[in-house]
C-alpha cells in the first residue's frame, strides 16, 4: 500500500461507515426508489423558530440514520457516513399559499403539492435523506423521508417520538396497536399445520410467478411499466373508526383490516361500474400488494427499543410483501358479503407464511444476485398487480407537536408502476386514506374516494340493520 493512501476498507474502519442493509440498498435502485411523505395538520399557526429548536433537541438527531450521508465507495457498495446536520437545510419554510386560486381548498392545495412531490422531487444526497416542509399558510408540515432510512413503522414511530400527548405534555404518544407480542399462541392442530404448509406453498408460488409473467387482467384502473413517471393526483378518503368497528361486529372475529378490504372491494366495484365501457365478469380479480410489519408487536413501536434493537424490534425495513386480491361484484348484493369474502381471503393469508417468506426470498436474492436483480423482480411484481395498500395504526389519543394540537396524520409514498396506491393512517377516532393515482388513467380520484366512503356507510347501515334482527 502506498504510504498515506487509504483503502476503502481502512476508510470505512476509520470513519465508521456502516453498510446499508439489503432492503436499504433495494430502495436506492431507480426501479424501486421510494420516499415517504407524512403530512401532519395542526390547529394553530406554526412557529418556525420553535419548531427548528425542537428538531435540534429531538431524538431525531440522535439516531445515526438521520445524521448520516449516503455515500458510495469505489466498490459500488453504499454506506452510511456520519456528518453534521444543518437543521436549516432540512427544515424548509414555505410562507406563501400553495395556490392563488381562492376556489381551491386548503386540502386540495396540499394534496396537489404532495402529488407533485411524488413524481418530481427526489431528496438531495449531499445531506441526510430527510426534509421537513413547513407549509405556513396551510397549518401543516410534510415529513419527507427516504425509504432506505427505514419502513413506515420505523419512520412513523420516530416522527411521533417528537410529539407529546395533548392531555399530558410530559408523555409520549402511546405506541403499539390493538395487540401485543405477549399474546400467547395457541397450539395448532395437525390439520391447521397442514393448511399452513399448503397455503404457504400456493401463495409463495404465486408470488414468484408474479415476478415473471402472471398478471391481473387489464382494467380501467391498471398501471404498468413506466406509469411511475406519469403525473399524479391525490385525494383523501375519510373514515370514522366507530363506523369500521360497527361493521367489524357484523362478522365473527373480523378485524379492521377485513373491513378495509371489504370497503376496497365494494368501492372498486362501484367505480368500475361507473368507468368501465364494457360489462365486467363477475368475480374479476384485482390484486393488491400489501406491506406487512414482521416485528413481534403490531402498530407503532417503542422508539427506545427500535434504536437499541431490543427483542427483535429493530430499526430499519422489517416488512414482507403479501399479495391480497379483491374481487369485482356487480352492485345490488348485500354489502356485508364484501366483508365476508375479504375476511375469508385474509384469514387464509394470515395462516400462511407468505409475508416472512417474501422477506427471506428478497434477502436471498439481494445477498446472492445483487440489488439490481432484486429491484427488477420487485418492479415486475408491481407491474403485474393492480394497486398498493398499507395501513398504519397511529396514536390513539390526541397529540401535539411543539405544543400545537395535531388535527390529522396522513401518509403517501412516491409513485409506483401502479396507477393507484393507497395508504391509510389512523389517528384518534378517524382514519384517513391517501389515494394517489396516475391522472391520465384515473382522472377523477375524488369519485373513487367517494365510492370508498359510500361503500363504508352502506356497509355500516347494513351492519346496524343486521344487529337489530
Amino acid at each position: 500500500m502506498i504510504p498515506g493512501q487509504k483503502t476503502d476498507y481502512f476508510l470505512s474502519f476509520m470513519d465508521r461507515d456502516e453498510p446499508l442493509t439489503p432492503a436499504g440498498r433495494l430502495f436506492l435502485q431507480p426501479e424501486t426508489s421510494q420516499i415517504i411523505n407524512c403530512l401532519i395538520g395542526v390547529k394553530n399557526p406554526i412557529d418556525a423558530d420553535a419548531f427548528k429548536a425542537e428538531v435540534k433537541n429531538s431524538v431525531l438527531l440522535k439516531h445515526p440514520r438521520f445524521c448520516s450521508l449516503m455515500v458510495k465507495h469505489s466498490s459500488g457498495r453504499e454506506y452510511w457516513r456520519r456528518t453534521e446536520v444543518d437543521v436549516d437545510r432540512h427544515v424548509l419554510v414555505f410562507d406563501k399559499p400553495l395556490s392563488d386560486d381562492p376556489s381551491i381548498s386548503d386540502e386540495d392545495s396540499v394534496n396537489d403539492y404532495l402529488a407533485d412531490l411524488s413524481v418530481s422531487s427526489p431528496l438531495n444526497t449531499d445531506k441526510p435523506l430527510w426534509e421537513i416542509h413547513l407549509l405556513m399558510a396551510h397549518n401543516c408540515l410534510v415529513f419527507r423521508l427516504h425509504h432506505a432510512l427505514g419502513d413506515g413503522i420505523s419512520l412513523m414511530s420516530m416522527l411521533l417520538s417528537c410529539c407529546r400527548r395533548a392531555d399530558d405534555s410530559s408523555q409520549l404518544p402511546t405506541a403499539g396497536g390493538v395487540g401485543t407480542s405477549s399474546t400467547p399462541r395457541r397450539r395448532r392442530s395437525l390439520w391447521t399445520l397442514m393448511k399452513v404448509v399448503w397455503y404457504t406453498l400456493v401463495y409463495v408460488l404465486e408470488f414468484m410467478l408474479r415476478s415473471l409473467w402472471l398478471k391481473d387482467k387489464k382494467t380501467v384502473v391498471s398501471g404498468g411499466a413506466g406509469v411511475e413517471l406519469w403525473p399524479r393526483k391525490l385525494a383523501t378518503a375519510k373514515f370514522r373508526l366507530d363506523d369500521m368497528k360497527t361493521i367489524k361486529k357484523a362478522t365473527t372475529d373480523a378485524t379492521i383490516n377485513d373491513v378495509l378490504f371489504g370497503v376496497l372491494s365494494c368501492g372498486f366495484s362501484r367505480y368500475l361500474d361507473i368507468r368501465s365501457p364494457k360489462a365486467l365478469g363477475e368475480g374479476l380479480k384485482l390484486t393488491g400488494a400489501a406491506m406487512v410489519n414482521l416485528r413481534p408487536q403490531p402498530g407503532l413501536q417503542d422508539i427506545s427499543k427500535l434504536m437499541n434493537n431490543v427483542s427483535g424490534t429493530r430499526w430499519g425495513n422489517k416488512f414482507g410483501m403479501m399479495l391480497l386480491p379483491i374481487y369485482y361484484h356487480k352492485g345490488g348484493s348485500n354489502p356485508l358479503e364484501f366483508l365476508k369474502r375479504a375476511k375469508s381471503m385474509i384469514d387464509k393469508k394470515k395462516l400462511s407464511l407468505e409475508a416472512p417468506c417474501s422477506y427471506k426470498l428478497g434477502h436471498f436474492v439481494m445477498s446472492f444476485f445483487g440489488a439490481k436483480l432484486a429491484s427488477i423482480l420487485n418492479y415486475r411484481i408491481l407491474c403485474n398487480t393492480t394497486f398498493t395498500i398499507s395501513n398504519v395504526i397511529g396514536p390513539r389519543e390526541k397529540i401535539t407537536v411543539v405544543g400545537n394540537p395535531v388535527t390529522y396524520i396522513r401518509a403517501n409514498s412516491t409513485a409506483l408502476p401502479h396507477a393507484i396506491t393507497m395508504h391509510m393512517v389512523s389517528y384518534g377516532e378517524r382514519a384517513d386514506m391517501q389515494v394517489l393515482v396516475a391522472k391520465d388513467i384515473i382522472p377523477d380520484p375524488q369519485v373513487l374516494v367517494r365510492c370508498f366512503e359510500e361503500a363504508l356507510l352502506e356497509m355500516k347501515d347494513a351492519a346496524a340493520a343486521a344487529s337489530k334482527t
